[in-house]
Formats: structure tokens, sequence, C-alpha cells
């Protein structure tokens, strides 16, 4: 295994980022972390660097993976060989959307 360079561009709360997080802890791998809720600098950063404005996205060691879920970061991980295969489970899905409350809060909230 090589060592791993990664960033991924997350919102504060959604199922999706929940999903990108989960993979991270299941694999014990360091990230940096950019809330595109809580820093609009980070979310430019992400369209500059992924060419569209939706998220999460994931840089792994120079690669952007545009609009992607936990289950689809794990699946390029595996199939890379950039982690092994660990039986650990994860707390929340890796590939599911933000609720209907999460929606409504973040309209509230006008993020």
């Amino acid at each position: 295994m090589s060592s791993l360079t990664i960033t991924a561009y997350l919102k504060t709360t959604c199922g999706w980022s929940n999903g990108v997080r989960a993979v991270m802890a299941k694999y014990s791998l360091p990230y940096t972390e950019k809330d595109i809720i809580k820093n609009p600098a980070f979310r430019f950063e992400m369209e500059q660097k992924s060419g569209q404005p939706l998220s999460p996205c994931v840089e792994i060691n120079g690669i952007m993976l545009a609009d992607i879920s936990g289950e689809e970061v794990e699946i390029y991980l595996l199939e890379k060989q950039l982690v092994k295969p660990t039986a650990a489970s994860t707390d929340v899905p890796l590939n599911a959307p933000c609720s209907s409350e999460q929606h409504a809060a973040m309209i509230t909230m006008n993020l």
C-alpha cells in the first residue's frame, strides 16, 4: 500500500458526505476534510478542481472523483489496491442521499 493524500470536499450534514467519512474511518485513512457549506472558498476550490458543482468530491493522490458516494470511493480504493479489503462495518450507509429533514434544514439555512 502506498502513501495516500486525500482531500474530501463534503457538506456539513449530508448522507453521501457521511458515507465518504465512514469509508475513511473504516480504512483508518487520514484525510483533509473541506466543508463546502461552512467555507464557500472550499466550494469554489472544489468546483474549479472537479469542473462541476456537485458534492461530495474526493481527491486521492491528485485524481479527482467528482460527485461520488462513499460506496464508490471504497470501490475505487479497492480496485486501485490503495487499501486492503476489510470486514469492518460502518455505522452509516455508504450510498444514501440526505434525508428530507436534512434538505429542509439546508433550505432554511439558505445552503
